[in-house]
């Protein structure tokens, strides 16, 4: 299930190879087995790994694709510029593949890898896949927070995933999932929602939101004018947590600007918009993770959702870089 990334993925423009300010993240970038790998970074490094996965959106009867999406966004960072403080590493840790799928073995195995990353004072940053990946990313968040430590959930998503799996988990199962474990092991389910669509939930995951304490905030309620309100109850959210994982499904985005997704959304976000939001929580160090999910580049066109990824995960580490987490 575990391989390293192909060298091949972080290949670019070379403006300069010995002048720093001229370099490109390609010519930064480390690759390493997260398995073996032990040196700590007092929490000044980035820790990349993907989670190729298709199963949880196969399950779903989703439109398949989003294996292949860790790669096709390393190739697209490879060349943005390196802006971000000389002493912010960053590693790529390789991918997690479900090729078989035992859907479950390949979270669990992230799971590893993200306690892993988090143990190295890293933070990780974690590329789908389907949705999936984020019960993985809770596995290691939980298992990182021990105890019973509460672990907040920050999720960019035009959808609850609160799903029934009494047949099979999928990518529209895992906060119900997460739900249930919670409650089996005497934690408290915390579990925020923001862009979320009234034609993308049935009243039953309504009603299944409210009834395990989930906060929302409708897609409509989130603009320029209530950015800040909307910051604010992302924040209030995160201070009551012990830590938090921050996961962005990308269908919460306008189908104009993200068309290569699973399930596109006619009346999405505006990515600049998301954009924001994550760099607002991202500001917060008890915010110790991220994940991105749902890009599918069998279905984009020309290549503009892998881009639209990969320029946000981009702003996404901008925020980690400039956010001293030493003592969080």
């Amino acid at each position: 299930m575990y391989t390293l990334t192909e060298k091949e993925c972080w290949t670019g423009r070379v403006d300069s190879e010995t002048v720093t300010g001229m370099f490109r993240l390609h010519q930064v970038v480390r690759i390493e087995d997260v398995f073996t790998f032990n040196k700590k970074q007092d929490g000044k490094a980035i820790g990349i790994i993907g989670f190729r996965s298709d199963e949880g959106v196969r399950r779903n009867k989703g439109r398949v694709g989003a294996y292949h999406a860790p790669d096709e966004i390393r190739k697209a960072l490879a060349s943005l510029p390196y802006h971000f403080h000389s002493e912010i590493a960053l590693f790529d840790f390789g991918n997690i593949s479900c090729d078989d799928g035992n859907l479950e073995g390949a979270q669990a195995e992230l799971g590893s890898a993200v306690k892993k990353i988090l143990e190295l004072d890293m933070f990780p940053l974690i590329i789908g896949g389907g949705h999936e990946v984020a019960y993985g990313h809770f596995l290691g968040v939980k298992s990182h927070v021990g105890g019973t430590g509460n672990v907040g959930i920050v999720n960019i998503d035009a959808h609850f995933d609160m799903r029934p799996y009494d047949e099979m988990t999928s990518s529209g199962t895992m906060f119900k999932q997460i739900a249930d474990e919670c409650a089996a092991e005497g934690r408290m389910f915390r579990y925020l929602c923001a862009g979320i669509q009234k034609s993308g939930n049935t009243k039953h995951l309504f009603e299944m939101a409210d009834r395990h304490g989930c906060q929302y905030i409708y897609e409509d309620e989130i603009s320029w004018q209530s950015i800040e309100t909307t910051s604010e109850k992302i924040n209030n959210f995160i201070e009551q947590s012990s830590a938090v994982m921050v996961t962005l499904c990308s269908d919460v985005m306008d189908a104009s600007y993200a068309p290569g997704v699973s399930a596109p959304q006619p009346f999405g976000m505006e990515p600049k918009l998301v954009a924001r939001l994550l760099q607002e929580a991202l500001k917060n160090k008890k915010a110790i993770s991220f994940d991105i999910a749902e890009i599918n580049p069998v279905l984009d066109e020309s290549g503009r959702t892998v881009k639209l990824a990969a320029a946000m995960l981009y702003k996404v580490m901008d925020s980690v870089a400039s956010v001293d987490r030493e003592e969080s």
